[in-house]
């Protein structure tokens, strides 16, 4: 990655900033983008309506893109909860029905399936962590007749293990069940092909890889899930032809546009538009490579620390994610406050410290970090 990436970035100024699996900063295009449309408002009202709504439709197209889908099966929502909320209050759901998933879940990918299992008394299988790993054979092997819905971070927020969704997503399809994936530690750091890994369902937010404003939640719904999955939750644009004011018996769209039941944010749309713009002329490819380079750089570097690494790094497990243990029993809470204290960003997860670069990081960063580490 060149220098020019990091002149978008403010934040870098002043922090050694490895913290994008929490919160990313957000470049300047996408601030510049949200004052314009702001700035809008405030001078002409609603003179310019359609171009907000054109701006969130690039937006839609933009995130599309990212995760291989069509536009159409690509729904806003205000966070990764709602999404899966809404698909969990949308499945009729049958009496043996189970949910198979992982113990170790980011709690927005296992309070909606607690919920189903509370409300319709569906069993919810969680596969046990194996030190930071989940045994793929063992996951896959917790799949029967009787699942409904198999769900997973596609990379884990406590240990960056990454999930061979592919995989699962076959077993899933064999056992005519849904397969949902939690994509926000993914989105912006590596490209997905969803229809190819058959993910029916995947819920992601925008403030984290994305690098842009929170409030944007990403829902993608397969042609698959929309047969299966009823929206939960409604409003006036989830209906075929929503300016019609007067039909009150028209259906509901046909595709994950039904989610979408009002109007939103749309300054948050122009700054979404401006991050994945951005994202997008740097290259998915290239920032996965990149970030790989530096994750494997900063392991590298460790072993000349007292740390163990948590986070697999076997080949198609990794991610950009680093998880470490002080080896002498340092906690990560004072680790990270004392890193802080330097300016330099990461977070106390569990009973781990958490390092995430973006692709606007560098060598130099790994660099700081390691020299700082207590």
């Amino acid at each position: 990655m060149n220098d020019k990436i990091r002149t978008h970035f403010p934040a870098l100024a002043t922090y050694n900033y490895l913290n994008s699996a929490a919160v990313a900063p957000i470049p300047t295009t996408a601030i510049e983008a949200i004052n314009s449309q702001l700035t809008d408002v405030s001078a002409n009202g609603s003179k310019n309506y359609s171009e907000w709504i054109a701006a969130k439709n690039r937006a839609r197209e933009l995130a599309a893109s990212m995760l291989g889908s069509r536009p159409e099966q690509v729904a806003f929502m205000r966070n990764t909860s709602d999404g899966f909320a809404s698909v969990a209050n949308g499945l009729d759901w049958k009496a043996g029905d189970n949910i198979v998933s992982y113990e170790l879940e980011f709690p927005a990918n296992f309070y909606p399936w607690r919920m189903a299992r509370d409300r319709f008394g569906v069993e919810l299988r969680l596969c046990p962590d194996r030190n930071g790993r989940i045994d793929m054979d063992e996951f896959i092997g917790m799949i029967d007749s009787k699942t409904r819905l198999v769900s997973i971070s596609a990379v884990q927020y406590g240990s960056g293990f990454r999930a061979d969704l592919e995989r699962i997503g076959r077993a899933a399809r064999s056992a005519d069940a849904l397969f949902a994936v939690d994509v926000i530690q993914g989105l912006g750091a590596c490209a997905f092909d969803l229809p190819g890994q058959y993910v029916d369902i995947a819920s992601g937010a925008s403030h984290k890889w994305l690098c842009a404003p929170e409030g944007c939640g990403i829902l993608y719904i397969s042609d698959r899930a929309r047969e299966r999955v009823e929206p939960s939750f409604v409003g006036w644009i989830s209906v075929a032809t929503p300016w019609d004011f007067g039909d009150r018996t028209q259906p509901l769209k046909p595709n994950a546009l039904a989610w979408e039941s009002g109007t939103g944010a749309s300054s948050l749309f122009y700054g979404l538009e401006a991050s994945l713009t951005l994202l997008k002329e740097t290259g998915l490819d290239r920032i996965e490579k990149h970030l790989e380079s530096l994750s494997d750089e900063l392991c590298e570097r460790l072993a000349a620390k007292d740390y163990d690494i948590v986070s697999s790094r076997e080949a198609g497990e990794k991610s950009a994610i680093v998880c470490i243990r002080h080896r002498g029993g340092l906690d990560c809470n004072a680790i990270a406050e004392r890193l802080m204290a330097d300016n330099i960003v990461v977070s106390p997860r569990n009973d781990v410290l958490r390092i995430a670069p973006h692709f606007f990081n560098n060598s130099g960063d790994i660099e700081r970090l390691i020299e700082a580490l207590p």
